[in-house]
């Protein structure tokens, strides 16, 4: 029935590609949307315009940013000498938000999967090498997930550090076996980032 409001159908079909976002999901929010006066909708569709053209990758860490650097890159008061590397910016986040570490980021934006065809120069691994080569950090903290490819991601970035002569260390097991850091508690991750382990 909803088939014949072309319209209606396009919105639902744009809404139900957003990760997490079902069909039912999807109708719910285009109804949502329907009922909102036009000033609303026209204002959620600048925000995302402005979004997409305004928020790019740091260029040292590969967090989001709207300048050059991020907000954390460009903070003097961070520990400077100091590393932690994640699968992705909501992963950073997740650490930001329980308050237990002081130092900078870098971001993979992934992680290892030769099944998948995903290898260290479609990550920014290379890049996560090159920092190693010019920054003297004391410690690089590995903060993969903990699910098969995260840990094969932490095997090989254990052995980078190695090479260059900078300790590594792991996240504590606090966080559950195959669970993402974005979706953790803020105590949880501290516990995880205090507890860490050397590789």
């Amino acid at each position: 029935m909803l088939g014949s409001l072309p319209s209606f159908a396009r919105l639902e079909a744009e809404l139900g590609k957003l990760p997490g976002i079902g069909g039912k999901t999807a109708t719910r929010l285009a109804f949502h949307l329907l009922r909102t006066s036009e000033s609303e909708v026209a204002a959620l569709a600048d925000a995302l315009l402005e979004m997409k053209r305004n928020v790019r990758l740091c260029e040292k860490c590969f967090h989001v940013a709207e300048d050059r650097l991020c907000g954390i890159c460009a903070a003097e008061q961070r520990d400077q000498r100091l590393l932690c590397v994640v699968e992705q910016p909501q992963d950073l986040l997740a650490i930001e938000r329980s308050h237990s570490y002081p130092g900078l980021y870098h971001v993979l934006h992934g992680v290892l999967s030769p099944l998948d065809g995903i290898d260290p120069e479609d990550l920014k691994i290379p890049q996560l090498e090159q920092r190693l080569a010019v920054e003297p950090f004391d410690e690089v903290i590995i903060a993969t997930n903990f699910s098969v490819e995260g840990e094969a991601t932490a095997l090989y970035l254990a052995r980078l550090c190695q090479q260059r002569g900078v300790p590594a260390s792991r996240l504590a097991h606090g966080i559950p076996s195959g669970s993402g850091l974005e979706y953790i508690d803020a105590g949880t991750v501290q516990h995880a980032v205090s507890g860490r382990r050397t590789l």
